[in-house]
């Protein structure tokens, strides 16, 4: 058990400090993430040094269970590369500039607007494709509008977090924690709903507490175009988008997994799009961009971390946790422990090591466990920068676009929020389970 933590141990600390110094790397003028290649190494370690066996590792993978990581990286990537589309046609800076274009000169009204567009967008898609879509704008149009970025790129970062709580597909984190445990979309939304509505009233309010001053200036730029070029393209994609959601919501009532439906929904979007880019003549630079930005580094990390939990769970390292966290409310010990572990360790290894522990708590006491540990992976993601990988992207994005923002900014805008946020969320969780 030992050598298992040890190499545990070591794979981790390399990939904080991938994160932290050296996320990825050019090659032929594109970058390149190389995050996963910690994690990569320790899994090899482990199977060399026999801690794991290759076969116990091929049976975990090929079960037929919730677990199975490559039914998970399947619906996450599914879900991604539509979201991706969507952003390429450009619906998402459309939406941007509309944004803009109903807030007039308010710095308080374009503030909640955000928010609640952000929000309502996260809802349906996802909160990376979100916070890495909206991050340039706001940049943009603060430094044209000579306004304080600060406010509501925080706004936006924190609302792309919080209401990706609500659904299933919003983080990666709720698709591999609630997969594992076999929970339906329908019974995901029933349950998350109130947390969520918590969670992003109280951060809302705190915000606003937080940067009340810093919103009376007016804003007296020349508003965006609201032009959308790409109608096709984006009628397509949120066609597909909606008929995949609506088809998830009933997947247990028609008895087809939502990996399967989302990855139809995916390769029916690409086939008519390539047949139509096909027949006109255009080109295939939406598909070629869109499956450039998929996030296919994902999968080696997924599959590396699995590979550590199959060793943990092994030695009894899982079980021994699970003990210590069921000693008290499993509502408020699995949603505190996933909170930090998520900005110890990020928040996808974090739910791939959850997923294991939840399962040693049984009945209420397990659904609570998990429910608390898809909280805290999604909040405490705006904590510090280590909490997700878009934190450790967006504070690269901002530093090419020259905005002063270090870590410790992060963490004294995030720690308030988000310590108000799950405290919140976690309290109505209790209350409803």
């Amino acid at each position: 058990m030992t050598l298992i933590l040890l190499i545990s141990a070591f794979s981790l600390i390399g990939l904080i400090a991938l994160i932290f110094f050296k996320p990825s790397v050019l090659y032929r003028g594109r970058s390149i993430n190389i995050y996963w290649l910690a994690p990569l190494l320790g899994a090899c370690a482990l199977l060399l040094v026999g801690s794991v066996s290759p076969k116990t590792v091929f049976t975990e993978l090929t079960r037929d269970s919730g677990m199975n990581p490559i039914k998970i990286l399947v619906l996450l990537i599914s879900m991604t590369v539509i979201s991706i589309y969507l952003d390429n046609a450009g619906f998402f800076g459309y939406i941007a500039a509309k944004v803009v274009g109903l807030a007039g000169s308010s710095e308080k009204k374009l503030f909640l607007i955000l928010y609640l567009i952000v929000s309502v967008l996260t809802f349906f898609t996802s909160n990376d494709i979100i916070v890495l879509t909206f991050t340039p704008f706001i940049c943009y149009f603060s430094r044209s509008a000579k306004i304080d970025p600060i406010p509501f790129l925080v706004c936006e970062f924190v609302a792309a977090n919080t209401w990706s709580m609500a659904l299933i597909i919003g983080n990666p984190t709720n698709i591999y924690l609630a997969s594992n445990a076999g929970i339906s979309f329908f019974e995901y939304l029933k349950t998350m709903l109130l947390p969520t509505l918590a969670s992003g009233a109280v951060s809302l309010f705190v915000m606003f507490l937080i940067f009340r001053r810093q919103l009376e200036q007016k804003i007296t730029t020349e508003k965006p175009s609201l032009k959308l070029e790409n109608r096709f393209d984006v009628i397509l994609a949120l066609s597909h988008l909606f008929v995949c959601i609506v088809l998830m919501s009933i997947s247990v009532y028609i008895s087809i997994p939502m990996w399967l439906i989302s990855f139809c929904a995916c390769i029916s979007l690409l086939t008519i799009s390539f047949v139509r880019s096909l027949c006109a003549k255009t080109g295939f630079t939406l598909i070629s961009s869109t499956l450039r930005r998929a996030p296919w580094d994902v999968i080696p990390f997924v599959l590396s971390m699995f590979v550590i939990v199959t060793a943990l769970n092994a030695s009894e390292f899982t079980e021994r946790f699970a003990e210590f966290l069921l000693r008290k409310n499993p509502v408020y010990t699995y949603g505190l422990a996933s909170f930090l572990s998520a900005n110890l360790i990020n928040n996808i290894p974090m739910s791939v090591l959850f997923s294991s522990v939840c399962e040693n708590a049984v009945g209420a006491s397990q659904v609570g466990a998990l429910y608390a540990s898809v909280i805290g992976s999604n909040i405490g993601a705006f904590f510090t920068p280590i909490g997700a990988i878009a934190g450790i992207m967006w504070m690269s994005l901002l530093k090419l676009q020259r905005v002063k923002f270090s870590y410790v900014d992060f963490i004294k805008y995030g720690a308030p929020i988000s310590v108000a946020a799950i405290g919140a969320s976690l309290a109505v969780l209790d209350i409803i389970i």
